[in-house]
């Protein structure tokens, strides 16, 4: 066998239907789109989910779930998560802040930072971040190292 004798098997491959070629094709006057109708009309297909009429099936169903709202969601806080392992990097007893750490590429600049457990640290760190997890803390201080929290000013509800 070769490449240029390959073939669809026999049947597989059938002509193409050309509609509205006249009577005489079979296909000809309404090419195959019935009467009237939306089928019939050009531009004429239903989108998704449409039941010809019927309540869809998605405006049936309750809502169900938490839906943030967009001024729910600028009070809501948002950190960039560093682990621990991330933090061996650094160089022993440095002290590593949000813009060291997004210097190094660790975290994007302008946001808020939290560290994280995930990792061993055997270095004696100085840390400041805007939040830390309960194990952080734990695994810095037993490596000797410092823990300092980043106090934002607060912010005037207008």
């Amino acid at each position: 066998m070769k490449l240029n004798e390959l073939r669809p098997a026999a049947g597989a491959v059938r002509p193409r239907k050309r509609v509205g070629r006249g009577i005489g094709s079979g296909h000809g006057k309404t090419a195959g789109r019935g009467h009237k109708g939306r089928g019939s009309r050009s531009g004429g297909n239903t989108p998704p989910g449409y039941e010809g009429g019927q309540m869809p099936l998605q405006r049936r169903l309750p809502k169900r779930g938490f839906r943030r709202l967009q001024r729910n969601s600028a009070r809501r806080e948002e950190y960039q998560p560093v682990n621990l392992r991330q933090l061996t990097v650094f160089g022993e007893g440095a002290t590593v802040d949000p813009t060291l750490m997004a210097k190094r590429g660790l975290v994007r600049a302008g946001y808020k930072v939290k560290v994280l457990a995930d990792g061993e640290l055997r270095l004696r760190l100085a840390v400041r971040a805007h939040a830390f997890s309960k194990n952080a803390r734990e695994k810095i201080t037993a490596a000797g190292g410092s823990v300092e929290l980043i106090e934002e000013p607060a912010k005037l509800d207008a």
